[in-house]
């Protein structure tokens, strides 16, 4: 599962006014096959980017190459429908993507009625949680796990903001959401477990190219990790969350050295220490986490 920040297009019309513009060739979906991935999110900053023919081939590319979607649509109601992944033990993945403003998404892309775009949630307003409720509430059935997917809040800081905690708590409280998978930040923030359910405040970037824009290094951007989380089928608790490290270098993904792994332990576990959870090396090059 990744949250694919960019629109899947040859349209040429960028929407007016923005400043930054993403695509990729179409015929470049392979590289995404290739990599087995089964949901890709679009509740992003992004996807619209080349307005909304640019997001009907972006999900007719994607749909044709047998990824999932979830997180934006041709009229609001597929905007909000979860992914679903059928899962080898009989269940399902339930994946649910919501985008907030607070990423830059423009608040005139959310999908309203029979207009396409992109499915918003206000992550300020007491309503989010009710509304992530009823969305799992039509949708799951026994024993699903149910994935929230989040893209909010800025690129960089490893801040997490009360409202931000309380709104990933209540996901689990009151809306039943097994995980919450946050992005948006270009480095990974910090890790919670919550009632014994994962909580990914921002899993930082998988791959990009932003290679040679400086001003971040302190972050260390290029680094990263792909999370492998093992949860309990009957209940979507937690057992066990590896995590492989890995580094960006020339527009491909690397596994990180000693050093750089030793640097997202150390930095990882001092950012999610308020949060009850750290990071120790396991063998193979691999990380997990540690809570409670």
């Amino acid at each position: 599962m990744v949250n694919l920040e960019t629109a899947v297009t040859t349209a040429s019309e960028p929407w007016p006014g923005k400043g930054i513009h993403y695509r990729m060739h179409p015929e470049n979906v392979a590289c995404l096959a290739a990599a087995g991935i089964d949901c890709c999110t679009l509740a992003n900053n992004h996807v619209l980017d080349w307005g909304y023919g640019g997001l009907d081939e972006t999900l007719r590319t994607l749909h044709a190459a047998a990824i999932r979607t979830a997180g934006a649509g041709a009229d609001e109601t597929e905007a909000r429908a979860p992914a679903t992944i059928e899962s080898a033990g009989g269940g399902r993945v339930l994946v649910l993507a919501y985008g907030s403003t607070s990423s830059g998404i423009p608040g005139d892309w959310q999908a309203r009625g029979r207009r396409a775009g992109v499915n918003l949630l206000d992550e300020s307003e007491d309503s989010a949680v009710s509304r992530v409720a009823r969305d799992v509430r039509q949708a799951r059935r026994p024993g699903d796990c149910v994935v929230a997917s989040l893209h909010w809040g800025g690129n960089w800081g490893y801040s997490v903001s009360r409202e931000q905690q309380r709104l990933a708590r209540a996901l689990i409280d009151e809306a039943g959401v097994d995980v919450v998978y946050g992005h948006s930040s270009h480095h990974p923030r910090p890790i919670e477990v919550h009632a014994g359910k994962l909580i990914l405040y921002g899993c930082g970037d998988c791959l990009n190219d932003y290679e040679g824009i400086g001003g971040y290094e302190a972050y260390r951007p290029q680094l990263g990790f792909l999370y492998l989380p093992d949860l309990e089928a009957e209940t979507g608790r937690l057992i066990r969350l590896t995590l492989i490290p890995t580094c960006i270098r020339k527009f491909r993904l690397d596994r990180a050295s000693d050093d750089e792994t030793e640097w997202l332990e150390q930095t990882m576990t001092r950012e999610s220490r308020s949060f009850g959870t750290r990071l120790e090396r396991v063998p193979g090059g691999l990380l997990e986490l540690r809570w409670g």
